[in-house]
């Protein structure tokens, strides 16, 4: 059985933007956020990030990538978070893994903590810790391997629309304080309307595009380099 997720799907994403992608379920979305995330691998076309095509990399190559240049941030909580750990210990496990010593992960948690707002409730469970502030240091664990994007999946879809509202300010602030890329994926237009850029997918294609804010300048006032230009063709058998 064959089925294609993407095709003629064409977009150019800028560094330093916040990219929103709506469409119905099933519209390849989340595809398209998995591919750019080194997690799934198209079959055909290019997909490229700063000059390197993805498609061209090994698996290790693949894994470097996702461990170097990208963080994610879930819409369940539960992707990114360990209940039995405190949310200093989940924000320092990446780095852990990555065999940070213990002062560099201590520092960095810390001003992850304090750049999201929960510094005081490092030593909280993410039991201990309401919907909002679960994803607020889901975030900072997204950021943990200091990365150049940041993916997310609807990452308002389990909170309100006040702690959403917080949310998306604080992907704004993070976004400028550490010259992050964000593509977010939503079904709320009232969140895709906060990002700088809107492209609507349907049925695996690009089907519109709306700017919700003029073109980011990089610090000499050129225009801003690009990601690269994804063109996807996915054909996953299954």
């Amino acid at each position: 059985l064959e089925v294609v997720a993407l095709q003629g799907l064409d977009i150019e994403i800028a560094r330093g933007e916040m990219l929103a992608l709506v469409g119905p379920s099933g519209s390849g979305k989340s595809t398209f956020l998995s591919a750019l995330g080194g997690l799934d691998r198209p079959s055909a076309g290019k997909l490229e990030v700063d000059g390197q095509n993805l498609l061209k990399l090994n698996q290790a190559e693949l894994t470097t990538y996702r461990r170097e240049q990208v963080g994610f941030v879930w819409q369940q909580t539960t992707r990114n978070l360990l209940p039995y750990l405190t949310a200093r210990e989940n924000v320092e496990l990446l780095m852990t893994l990555a065999g940070r010593g213990l002062r560099e992960r201590r520092a960095w948690a810390a001003e992850l903590l304090d750049a999201v707002g929960m510094h005081e409730y490092a030593n909280q469970k993410p039991t201990q810790l309401s919907g909002g502030q679960q994803q607020r240091v889901a975030i900072a664990c997204s950021l943990a391997n200091k990365p150049k994007i940041l993916l997310a999946d609807e990452p308002t879809g389990e909170v309100d629309w006040p702690t959403a509202q917080m949310i998306l300010k604080l992907l704004h602030d993070l976004r400028d304080r550490y010259n992050l890329t964000i593509v977010l994926v939503t079904h709320d237009p009232r969140v895709a309307e906060q990002a700088d850029r809107v492209v609507a997918i349907r049925d695996g294609r690009t089907s519109s595009e709306t700017i919700r804010a003029e073109e980011r300048l990089s610090s000499n006032g050129t225009e801003a380099p690009t990601l690269g230009a994804p063109r996807l063709a996915i054909e996953e058998l299954v």
